[in-house]
C-alpha cells in the first residue's frame, strides 16, 4: 500500500506558499507606491548591497531566471534605474550597475524595509527568525554559506 501524502496543512510546499505570501503582503504594499516590481526592488537590492555584477552572478543573487532578469533588466533600464555595459574584456558578458535614481528607490523605502523586517523579527522572535533563516538556507540549492 503507498503511504498517503501529508495533509495539506502540514505540506512543506504549500506552507513554504503560504508564508512567502504573508512575507510579500506587506513589501508589495510598500513596493506599490515607488511604481516597481518585487523583481525589480531585489535587483535593486542585489546591486545596492553586492555594487555592480554580471547578468548571471545577478539573475542567481536576485532569484531570477536569466531570460526574466533580461527582460526586467531591460525595463529598469529604461526607467533610468540601471546601467549595462559590456564586459571590457568579454565582450559577451554585460554587466549591470545600479544608478543613483535606482539607489534613491532603496534609499526612499530603506526605514520602511528595515521595519517590516522588524515585524518579522517581533513575530517569530530573534532566535526562531535566525534559525528560519538557517533551515531555509538547507533547502536552498545555492546556499553560499
Amino acid at each position: 500500500m503507498k503511504k498517503p501524502l501529508p495533509d495539506t496543512a502540514r505540506s512543506l510546499p504549500i506552507a513554504l506558499i503560504r508564508a512567502r505570501e504573508g512575507v510579500m503582503a506587506p513589501i508589495r504594499e510598500m513596493l506599490s507606491e515607488t511604481g516597481i516590481t518585487e523583481q525589480q526592488w531585489r535587483v535593486l537590492r542585489v546591486l545596492a548591497e553586492h555594487g555592480e555584477l554580471d547578468t548571471s552572478t545577478l539573475a542567481d543573487r536576485a532569484s531570477l531566471l536569466f531570460p526574466s532578469l533580461t527582460r526586467i533588466a531591460t525595463t529598469m533600464r529604461n526607467k533610468g534605474l540601471i546601467t549595462q555595459t559590456r564586459d571590457e574584456n568579454d565582450r559577451r558578458r554585460q554587466i549591470v550597475a545600479i544608478t543613483p535614481q535606482g539607489q534613491k528607490i532603496i534609499d526612499d523605502n530603506i526605514e520602511q524595509a528595515g521595519r517590516i523586517v522588524e515585524g518579522f523579527k517581533t513575530t517569530l522572535g530573534l532566535a526562531q527568525y535566525e534559525q528560519l533563516l538557517d533551515l531555509l538556507a538547507l533547502l536552498d540549492p545555492h546556499n553560499r554559506n
